[in-house]
């Protein structure tokens, strides 16, 4: 009997269902559910009524546009399943989620356009060190073999792919399958037990290959099975099987089944293999780091603000054990007390007196506590076990309510969805006073405008957000100006004489003063700058002027008359008309951009930066990424704004980009006027 893996790990289990966009994944949940029996029946996902499709957003998008969470049982043994989004622009949902899980389970299909999509998924899984099992879905439909399916595969996982089952056919047509490491047919029966059968004749020879195959791989790591191997020795079926659990727990393989979630076929043996290979909390304590004590610890893993039921956290109790109205300590020194646990199953609630480790459970009333904290019952907390690193945006609009009397009710729904979803972004454009929302995507703010305007019944406009334009000086002008009031008693008077020069790109602004003789005092020479300063907010052609050095070379004063208000006011007149004799020309940002696509769109992606005023600087490949490119290239920020629908349409929805202000490119022509045009229309 093998002793590697140390024999089934029991007690609860979170298992993440992940996978590419479309691939089956809340399929599988809605199959593994019916299956072990926490729902009636399995329902298909195009009727809108499945487990995790709950969201209007969801429904009216056909999509997961957040991580769902599950509790059944199966066997006497807690398992709870979190179905997360396949789409890139949704996948941050899933990063909290799975550093708290034991095992994910990913869903894929003989699609090879869809491998990107899978390459990225698993190199997050290889990040957080989860175990995983590949369940190869949709394999009915598929018309390669599936070893061969598994070679088109292969390059998107840092791992061996380690086929542990295979299809059984009958006229071409899939009816069942061959457990290798059970030397077993299963005929399938849709949303049934499959039956149990002997492996066919004519199969009998492809699976005794397939299962050397297999046993190879596994002898990579057991030197006992290498030997028994290499003296055509039949291990026996329980050293097999300590083998398979040692190896995906190891992270050393990954082990694939196969079936149809569609129609409940396979899901089964998934259940089994799960129940029998995946660690459990234990590892995954280690996995975090998680200090030995006896503290309960507790790892939250999505926020959710509910209709009636306020705030929930939905958590993973990683040790320990806890009661309703228990105090936690977060790592900054507050503290938070439990309202309320419960046991999820879609968007229903069930609540629990209590929860122990391993349990998945969703806690009450946590208001000060976030997406991705750690609670632990030791006073003054623990150390963060997760560092939540949200990318960088790649899409933004800026709202306003349709209605002013809506501003506050919008500023608190919008706090509320961002504890939801910390990948959103929002910040208060000063120049442009715009509120501007951020994300990955488009559909990623459709969804947020979707909620703010659905759940939260606030009416919405939305517009792209303002490009920060800015304008400077192509020659020298020297200037006076004077402002001269009388209107009884003390009047106003205020004399300057400036010169106003261009600076190279990048200087800023400079103000200096070359007066002799008093004939402005010291008094009023920070009057003038102020007043310069003022002007050059807005500049004649609408927008903040940069790269100007202004400096006071004369002027005069009044003995009663001049005074702090009126230098300034001088100084405006003298900045108004010189600034227009300075040749103004528009300014516009210019990035640096760094686009991540797969190799076969690289030329795509060359060939569209031109198009949106681009230089490309150069690719080269991804480092450590086979398949992929970096695509290196400067571009008008005002052309970026959308730039992510057209990458992502070249790449099956998997590439992105990174920008970082580069430098201040002159902007003249129709783009100039369009821009000035606009600006004045904003204002």
């Amino acid at each position: 009997m093998g002793t590697r893996a140390g024999g089934r790990r029991t007690g609860p289990k979170c298992i993440a269902i992940v996978g590419p966009f479309a691939s089956g994944k809340t399929t599988l949940l809605e199959a593994i559910l019916a299956r072990t029996g926490a729902i009636p029946r399995q329902n298909p996902v195009s009727s809108g009524s499945t487990v995790s499709d709950h969201s209007p957003e969801a429904r009216a998008h056909a999509m997961s546009v957040e991580a769902n969470f599950a509790t059944t049982e199966f066997m006497g043994e807690q398992l709870t399943f979190v179905d997360c989004p396949g789409s890139i622009e949704f996948a941050f949902e899933a990063e909290p989620v799975l550093a708290a899980c034991d095992l994910a389970v990913v869903v894929a299909e003989a699609d090879e356009k869809k491998i990107p999509a899978l390459q990225l998924i698993m190199r997050k899984l290889d990040e957080l060190a989860i175990p995983r099992i590949l369940f190869l879905n949709k394999v009915d439909k598929a018309v390669a073999g599936v070893r061969d399916t598994l070679k088109m595969l292969q390059p998107a996982s840092s791992m061996p792919l380690l086929l542990r089952q295979i299809p059984l056919r009958k006229d071409g047509v899939v009816i069942g399958s061959i457990d290798l490491a059970l030397e077993r047919a299963y005929i399938y029966r849709e949303y049934a037990e499959s039956e149990v059968a002997e492996i066919p004749g004519d199969d009998k020879a492809r699976e005794l290959e397939a299962r050397f195959s297999m046993l190879e791989t596994l002898a990579d790591h057991d030197d006992h099975l290498m030997e028994q191997l290499l003296e055509e020795i039949e291990p026996p079926k329980d050293a097999v099987f300590d083998d398979l659990s040692a190896d995906l727990r190891t992270g050393a393989v990954t082990p694939v089944l196969i079936g149809t979630a569609e129609k409940g076929n396979g899901v089964l043996r998934l259940l089994k293999a799960i129940r029998h290979d995946a660690p459990d909390v234990e590892a995954t304590r280690k996995r975090l780091g998680v200090p030995d004590g006896n503290q309960t610890v507790v790892q939250v893993m999505k926020t959710i603000h509910t209709a009636h039921g306020g705030k929930l956290s939905v958590s993973r109790v990683l040790s320990g054990q806890l009661a309703d109205a228990a105090e936690f300590f977060l790592s900054n020194g507050d503290t938070a007390k439990v309202s309320g646990i419960y046991k999820m199953l879609g968007k229903d609630q069930i609540k629990q007196t209590s929860a122990k480790a391993g349990d998945t459970v969703a806690l009450g009333k946590l208001d000060n506590v976030k997406t991705g904290q750690t609670l632990s019952s030791a006073k003054g907390g623990i150390r963060p076990l997760v560092a939540l690193d949200p990318p960088q945006p790649v899409f933004a609009f800026a709202l306003r309510p349709k209605e002013r009397k809506d501003e506050v009710k919008m500023s608190a729904a919008i706090q509320r969805l961002a504890e939801e979803d910390p990948s959103l972004g929002l910040r208060h454009n000063q120049d442009s006073a715009e509120t501007v929302l951020s994300g990955h995507g488009e559909m990623h703010l459709r969804v947020v405008r979707e909620r703010l305007e659905g759940k939260n019944q606030i009416p919405i406009e939305g517009h792209a957000p303002a490009v920060p334009y800015r304008e400077t000086i192509r020659k020298s002008v020297q200037q006076r100006g004077r402002h001269k009031k009388q209107s009884g008693g003390h009047g106003q008077f205020g004399d300057v004489v400036i010169e106003i020069k261009p600076l190279p790109r990048g200087t800023g602004f400079q103000f200096s003063d070359t007066i002799t003789g008093g004939v402005v005092p010291k008094t009023y020479i920070q009057s003038v700058e102020t007043g310069v300063r003022d002007y050059l907010k807005t500049g004649p052609l609408g927008f903040p002027v940069v790269d100007v050095a202004v400096n006071l070379s004369d002027g005069s004063y009044h003995a009663v008359d001049s005074s702090d208000m009126a230098f300034q006011m001088a100084a405006k007149l003298a900045m108004k008309e010189g600034m227009a004799a300075c040749s103004p020309v528009l300014l516009e940002p210019v990035m640096k951009v760094a686009i991540v696509t797969p190799s076969d769109a690289t030329s795509r992606i060359i060939a569209l930066i031109p198009q949106r005023r681009g230089q490309i600087l150069g690719y080269d490949a991804r480092p450590d990424w086979p398949g992929w490119d970096v695509v290196e290239a400067t571009m008008p920020q005002a052309e970026i704004g959308d730039l992510i629908i057209e990458l992502r349409s070249a790449t099956a929805g998997v590439a992105s980009y990174k920008a970082v202000f580069d430098h201040m490119a002159e902007l003249t022509g129709r783009l100039a006027d369009e821009a000035m045009n606009a600006n004045g229309k904003a204002a």
